[in-house]
């Protein structure tokens, strides 16, 4: 009895301290991938490693670069030479020191590793060195205005070298302020409060818990319970009601990004077909599309339509492209012009209600035009992996959005690109883009891109459907949390009201 009473205490002892831990619980949309920022590709990906892995510059919500890791920066004067001053004072999770040393062996890896999907974005580094403990020195084969919108996402994100021979992806070692416990697929990813980090104290949650829920409604009901304290892309529905709710917060923005349908225009394999290999019968898709219906439908006007990779707010959003009207009679003659009277294709989209909807009313929209589509629902991040393998005849997916336009571009519509899941290859396109990545001047970079988009509105890899806004809710006791463009979970300063 005496060693029963004395268990049953010890049980309550720990329940009552793990009751005062303080734990922010967060609702994601999809589970993420690897979590290796070399190799990972998912937007919730990065939502987990604003939290994890510091980067060595970050934006602010006026999209300026600011410092994080390196203090400052400055170019040489032909811009061919990138020299970071990195601060002193930190180390990786695992004790190790974080010094010029180490972010020059992570962007080694980041740009060399065979399978990193960072390889594109530091293609114009021919060289890294760390010159003294506090300098680290990038050399580029030509001039580059991407660069630091690069190094301020996923390319410049920092890992403990010393984990590099680990299976990094299931147990990343980073340096920001929270670090790596445990993750169980498809249920959370569970990050606990790093001490040593020089910022700690403007950190004031124990951990962080983040809970893949796909299906919105699950997702906003946990949050009105109380098992979550935020949740990210509400669905548009619900925005009405969890505007009038007192005991929740919504808070918008608009985003950088978009989504749209990426086509695999192989000609071999799933993209044999007369989806993948004639434009006109793309051409005939985006016409049976109606934006404006998307947005009305299923974005309760939240989902801005889009015609172009660019945000509306971004001088490359160019006036030469104007929306593309629903035209149902257009289609059909396109289709018939390239000898089809019904065109069928599969598309898969990832497995939560937003999109759903979305899919569904394409799938509709398009079927009167004489398009048959077979819907394939499928879980986020396996349906990346088949995309990258291949394995796919459509797909409708979004991206997050960049600073730099070469950033929503370039990787997916280039020959060579990380990203470019359609497969699509254009010489002219490589040319054109590549150029604007040498060119550092807005008004000299513009129309590059505008003769770049003018080949890929015929072409159609990828069509364009609305511009990604990035809605959060939070219960009503949450202080501090600010919307950034990027659509990133920055904590710094953000607790919980008693």
């Amino acid at each position: 009895m005496r060693l029963l009473l004395s268990s049953l205490l010890a049980t309550t002892l720990l329940a009552t301290v793990g009751a005062s831990a303080q734990d922010f619980r967060i609702g994601l949309q999809e589970d993420p991938d690897v979590l290796d920022p070399h190799k990972s590709r998912t937007f919730v990906g990065r939502l987990v490693y604003t939290s994890l892995c510091d980067k060595l510059i970050d934006v602010d919500a006026a999209l300026e670069f600011v410092p994080r890791v390196a203090t400052d920066w400055s170019w040489n004067d032909d811009n061919t030479q990138l020299t970071f001053t990195i601060r002193d004072d930190m180390v990786f999770h695992d004790g190790e020191k974080l010094d010029a040393a180490a972010v020059a062996a992570n962007l080694e890896r980041a740009r060399t590793l065979p399978d990193s999907l960072r390889k594109s974005e530091l293609a114009s580094v021919t060289g890294v060195e760390a010159t003294d403990d506090t300098t680290v020195v990038l050399t580029l084969a030509q001039p580059d205005a991407t660069l630091l919108a690069q190094l301020s996402d996923r390319a410049g994100m920092l890992l403990s070298p010393a984990s590099f021979e680990t299976d990094v992806g299931t147990n990343p070692v980073c340096s920001g302020p929270y670090k790596f416990v445990s993750r169980v697929q498809n249920d959370r990813i569970i990050l606990e409060k790093f001490a040593d980090h020089p910022e700690a104290d403007d950190y004031h949650f124990d951990r962080l818990v983040f809970q893949p829920i796909p299906d919105s409604t699950v997702r906003l009901a946990n949050l009105r319970a109380g098992d979550l304290d935020m949740l990210e892309r509400l669905n548009p529905s619900d925005a009405a009601t969890v505007r009038d709710d007192a005991a929740l917060q919504f808070v918008t923005v608009a985003g950088l990004g978009y989504q749209g349908i990426t086509i695999n225009t192989s000609g071999e394999g799933k993209g044999d077909n007369p989806l993948g290999t004639d434009k006109r019968v793309r051409q005939a898709l985006q016409l049976a599309i109606g934006r404006d219906i998307i947005n009305e439908v299923v974005g309760n006007g939240l989902f801005e339509p889009a015609q172009q990779p660019f945000p509306p707010a971004s001088p490359y959003n160019s006036e030469k492209f104007p929306l593309v009207a629903r035209d149902v009679e257009a289609a059909k003659a396109l289709l018939a012009e390239a000898g089809h009277e019904r065109v069928s294709f599969e598309l898969a989209f990832g497995n939560n209600t937003t999109a759903s909807a979305i899919n569904e009313l394409i799938q509709a929209m398009a079927s009167e035009a004489g398009f048959d589509i077979s819907l394939q629902p499928t879980e986020f991040a396996a349906m990346q992996q088949e995309m990258q393998a291949g394995n796919y005849q459509a797909a409708q997916i979004g991206w997050s959005g960049r600073v730099d336009p070469d950033g929503n571009l370039h990787g997916f519509v280039t020959c060579e690109g990380t990203l470019n899941d359609s497969n699509y290859c254009n010489e002219e396109v490589d040319r054109l883009l590549n150029e604007a990545r040498q060119t550092p001047d807005t008004q000299a970079r513009i129309p590059l891109y505008e003769q770049a988009q003018a080949i890929l509105m015929d072409e159609l890899p990828i069509i364009y459907v609305y511009h990604q806004p990035w809605p959060f809710v939070l219960s009503s006791n949450v202080e501090g949390f600010e919307a950034y463009p990027d659509g990133m979970l920055r904590l710094k300063g953000v607790s919980l009201a008693d």
